[in-house]
Protein backbone atom coordinates (compact mmCIF):
# COMPACT_ATOMS: atom_id res chain seq x y z
CA UNK A 1 0.00 0.00 0.00
CA UNK A 2 1.39 3.21 -1.20
CA UNK A 3 0.69 6.90 0.66
CA UNK A 4 -2.17 7.93 -1.97
CA UNK A 5 -3.87 4.02 -1.06
CA UNK A 6 -3.85 5.44 2.47
CA UNK A 7 -4.53 9.19 2.13
CA UNK A 8 -7.70 7.43 0.25
CA UNK A 9 -8.46 5.00 2.60
CA UNK A 10 -8.20 8.07 5.32
CA UNK A 11 -10.62 10.13 2.99
CA UNK A 12 -13.20 7.69 2.42
CA UNK A 13 -13.23 5.73 5.33
CA UNK A 14 -13.95 9.49 7.06
CA UNK A 15 -15.63 11.67 5.21
CA UNK A 16 -18.25 9.09 3.70
CA UNK A 17 -18.92 7.82 7.22
CA UNK A 18 -19.49 10.85 8.63
CA UNK A 19 -21.41 11.88 5.57
CA UNK A 20 -23.68 8.75 5.75
CA UNK A 21 -24.37 9.42 9.61
CA UNK A 22 -25.55 12.61 8.36
CA UNK A 23 -27.46 11.69 5.97
CA UNK A 24 -29.20 9.08 7.87
CA UNK A 25 -30.18 10.42 11.33
CA UNK A 26 -31.08 14.59 12.04
CA UNK A 27 -33.53 16.81 10.78
CA UNK A 28 -33.85 18.05 7.61
CA UNK A 29 -31.33 20.91 6.96
CA UNK A 30 -28.00 18.21 7.87
CA UNK A 31 -29.59 16.00 6.07
CA UNK A 32 -29.28 18.05 3.15
CA UNK A 33 -26.15 19.61 3.95
CA UNK A 34 -24.17 15.90 4.44
CA UNK A 35 -25.46 15.11 0.86
CA UNK A 36 -24.39 17.71 -0.45
CA UNK A 37 -20.80 17.72 0.91
CA UNK A 38 -20.74 13.99 0.54
CA UNK A 39 -19.64 14.61 -3.23
CA UNK A 40 -16.29 16.15 -1.78
CA UNK A 41 -14.79 13.07 -0.12
CA UNK A 42 -16.18 10.94 -2.95
CA UNK A 43 -14.41 12.66 -6.15
CA UNK A 44 -11.24 13.26 -3.49
CA UNK A 45 -11.11 9.64 -2.56
CA UNK A 46 -11.63 8.64 -6.46
CA UNK A 47 -8.78 10.63 -7.47
CA UNK A 48 -6.50 9.67 -4.84
CA UNK A 49 -7.15 6.16 -5.90
CA UNK A 50 -6.38 7.15 -9.76
CA UNK A 51 -2.80 8.40 -8.37
CA UNK A 52 -2.68 5.25 -5.93
CA UNK A 53 -3.96 2.56 -8.63
CA UNK A 54 -2.55 4.11 -11.74
CA UNK A 55 -5.88 4.32 -13.54
CA UNK A 56 -6.53 7.83 -15.00
CA UNK A 57 -10.30 6.27 -15.86
CA UNK A 58 -10.93 7.45 -11.81
CA UNK A 59 -10.52 11.00 -12.53
CA UNK A 60 -13.02 10.79 -15.52
CA UNK A 61 -15.16 9.59 -12.78
CA UNK A 62 -14.46 12.19 -10.29
CA UNK A 63 -15.34 14.46 -12.83
CA UNK A 64 -18.55 13.42 -13.88
CA UNK A 65 -19.26 13.18 -10.00
CA UNK A 66 -18.21 16.66 -9.48
CA UNK A 67 -20.37 18.25 -11.86
CA UNK A 68 -23.87 16.06 -10.95
CA UNK A 69 -23.41 16.00 -7.57
CA UNK A 70 -24.19 20.09 -6.82
CA UNK A 71 -26.52 19.46 -9.54
CA UNK A 72 -28.56 16.66 -7.28
CA UNK A 73 -28.01 19.06 -4.41
CA UNK A 74 -29.65 22.09 -6.72
CA UNK A 75 -32.48 19.71 -7.37
CA UNK A 76 -33.16 18.81 -3.72
CA UNK A 77 -32.97 22.93 -2.65
CA UNK A 78 -35.69 23.48 -4.88
CA UNK A 79 -38.02 20.59 -4.61
CA UNK A 80 -37.37 21.16 -0.87
CA UNK A 81 -37.51 25.27 -0.81
CA UNK A 82 -40.85 25.24 1.83
CA UNK A 83 -39.33 22.61 4.32
CA UNK A 84 -35.97 24.60 4.13
CA UNK A 85 -37.53 27.91 4.43
CA UNK A 86 -38.18 27.94 7.85
CA UNK A 87 -35.19 26.65 9.10
CA UNK A 88 -32.24 27.25 6.71
CA UNK A 89 -29.22 25.33 6.64
CA UNK A 90 -25.83 26.56 7.46
CA UNK A 91 -22.88 25.01 6.64
CA UNK A 92 -20.11 27.66 6.14
CA UNK A 93 -17.40 25.91 8.21
CA UNK A 94 -18.29 22.45 6.77
CA UNK A 95 -18.64 23.73 3.60
CA UNK A 96 -15.20 25.53 3.53
CA UNK A 97 -13.41 22.89 5.11
CA UNK A 98 -14.54 20.66 2.18
CA UNK A 99 -13.48 22.97 -0.24
CA UNK A 100 -9.82 23.41 1.76
CA UNK A 101 -9.60 19.48 1.15
CA UNK A 102 -10.43 19.40 -2.30
CA UNK A 103 -7.81 22.27 -3.43
CA UNK A 104 -5.00 20.38 -1.01
CA UNK A 105 -5.64 17.20 -2.75
CA UNK A 106 -6.03 18.33 -6.16
CA UNK A 107 -2.98 20.22 -5.47
CA UNK A 108 -0.99 17.60 -4.33
CA UNK A 109 -1.49 15.55 -7.13
CA UNK A 110 -0.95 18.51 -9.49
CA UNK A 111 2.44 18.38 -8.00
CA UNK A 112 3.24 14.67 -8.33
CA UNK A 113 1.60 14.17 -11.65
CA UNK A 114 3.59 17.17 -13.22
CA UNK A 115 2.31 19.57 -16.27
CA UNK A 116 0.56 17.41 -18.42
CA UNK A 117 -2.86 16.81 -19.42
CA UNK A 118 -3.88 14.85 -16.40
CA UNK A 119 -3.15 18.29 -14.17
CA UNK A 120 -5.40 20.18 -16.28
CA UNK A 121 -8.23 17.26 -16.02
CA UNK A 122 -7.31 17.47 -12.21
CA UNK A 123 -7.88 20.71 -11.71
CA UNK A 124 -11.36 21.39 -13.18
CA UNK A 125 -12.14 18.50 -11.62
CA UNK A 126 -11.00 20.87 -8.21
CA UNK A 127 -12.98 23.92 -9.86
CA UNK A 128 -15.52 21.89 -10.30
CA UNK A 129 -15.90 20.15 -6.56
CA UNK A 130 -15.39 23.49 -4.77
CA UNK A 131 -17.38 25.74 -7.13
CA UNK A 132 -20.35 23.33 -7.41
CA UNK A 133 -20.11 22.64 -3.29
CA UNK A 134 -20.13 26.05 -2.50
CA UNK A 135 -22.67 27.38 -4.76
CA UNK A 136 -25.00 24.52 -3.88
CA UNK A 137 -24.25 25.06 0.07
CA UNK A 138 -25.19 29.00 -0.76
CA UNK A 139 -28.91 27.79 -2.38
CA UNK A 140 -29.38 25.79 0.53
CA UNK A 141 -28.93 28.06 3.26
CA UNK A 142 -31.31 30.65 0.78
CA UNK A 143 -29.90 31.86 -2.03
CA UNK A 144 -26.70 34.94 -2.44
CA UNK A 145 -27.74 37.84 0.17
CA UNK A 146 -28.66 41.26 -2.00
CA UNK A 147 -29.86 39.23 -5.03
CA UNK A 148 -33.36 39.76 -6.44
CA UNK A 149 -35.07 36.21 -5.68
CA UNK A 150 -31.95 34.74 -3.49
Amino acid sequence: MNGWLLAATVVLGGGLGATLWGVATGPLRRRVVAQNLSTAPACTGLILLAQGYDRPAYVDLALVLALLGPVGTLVFARLLTDELADDPPRARGVTWAAAALAAAVVLALCVAVGPSRATAKLLLVGALLIGGNVIASRALSGGIAGVRGG
